[in-house]
């Protein structure tokens, strides 16, 4: 067994170098990353299900107008000074989580795809397995059950293998995914994989099993990515990447069977806010209340309207 393959993962590779042009205006001065759901930024969501996991040091590879992310996760001084002053540990307490983590940052200067920016991150991993974490997924958004990130680490204790997220998808929308060809379970959802295949034709996908925002990766795939030719979109595509990598050493998929929410889109952003704050504790009560008034409403508008007749 080749000895690097069973060092303990220690580090994570957040991508958030995009342009976020789904939320135009809103990300024209500001970093998406930085969004709130209700009132904690995406980013910190894959922060903390990072260090949730046993991660001890993450680089976050950046881009242009995305000094906002450095600055959320560094010390404040006089706002630390004045909520203290005031007696507001509670609030004191909320900004202090986000300050003493182990936190890099790189900037990807061309944005070349997802493949490039993880390249970015060569020097930082050096010759360890690390996770790649992106930000437009989220899950266990209420820190409920054993996190996603983690689930793959536990697999890479037993295999020494690279090992990548999936979870089943409506067949209509495989063409937006990476999708897995499965070869047969090696247990209870982990699948050897006959290849990977980055936004196949609806007709021509071999499964519903797509790739979503977590990977596992060993440090091979840096050699793989450095000679990885143009995909999808001319960008490097890190799915192109894995495929190859499957070629020399196995790589396998672990099925994901939670809630996913894609905070990439406006409506999984709403809809993720909402059941972030259908849980929240100072908002929770007020929210349910406001959306059983707002169903009446609907119900009652939707059994006034007339119905058309066909003829």
């Amino acid at each position: 067994m080749n000895p690097t393959k069973a060092r303990k993962v220690r580090k994570a590779v957040i991508p958030a170098a995009g342009l976020g042009t789904r939320f135009l205006p809103a990300t024209k001065a500001i970093a998406k990353e930085m969004l709130p759901i209700v009132d904690k930024p995406t980013i910190q969501f894959i922060v903390e299900e990072a260090l949730k996991s046993g991660i001890e040091d993450i680089l976050i590879v950046t881009g242009k107008a995305k000094r906002p992310i450095e600055d959320h996760f560094d010390s404040n001084i006089e706002l630390e000074q004045n909520l203290r002053e005031k007696g507001k540990t509670e609030l004191l307490k909320l900004v202090e989580e986000t300050t003493d983590i182990n936190l890099h940052f790189i900037r990807q200067s061309h944005p070349k795809g997802l493949g490039h920016a993880v390249l970015q991150a060569k020097a930082f991993v050096g010759n360890e397995p690390f996770v790649v974490m992106l930000g437009d997924d989220l899950m266990d958004i209420n820190g409920n059950g054993t996190p996603l990130t983690k689930q793959l680490i536990n697999d890479y204790e037993k295999t020494h293998a690279s090992t990548i997220a999936v979870m089943k998808v409506p067949h209509e929308d495989v063409d937006k995914y990476g999708v897995i060809d499965p070869k047969g379970e090696v247990s209870k959802g982990l699948y050897n994989v006959e290849r990977f295949v980055e936004k196949p034709e609806i007709s021509e996908a071999p499964s519903d099993l797509a790739i979503i925002g977590r990977y596992l990766l060993t440090p091979e795939i840096f050699d793989v990515l450095e000679t990885q030719a143009p995909g999808a979109g001319n960008e490097i595509q890190l799915t192109d990447a894995i495929e190859r990598l499957n070629k020399t050493q196995r790589v396998f998929a672990h099925e994901f069977t939670g809630k996913r929410y894609d905070v990439g889109d406006k409506f999984g952003f709403v809809e993720t806010t909402i059941e972030y704050g259908l849980e929240h504790p100072q908002i929770s009560e007020s929210l349910k209340a406001y959306l059983i008034e707002k169903g009446k409403e609907l119900e009652k508008a939707a059994a006034s309207t007339p119905h058309k007749i066909e003829k």
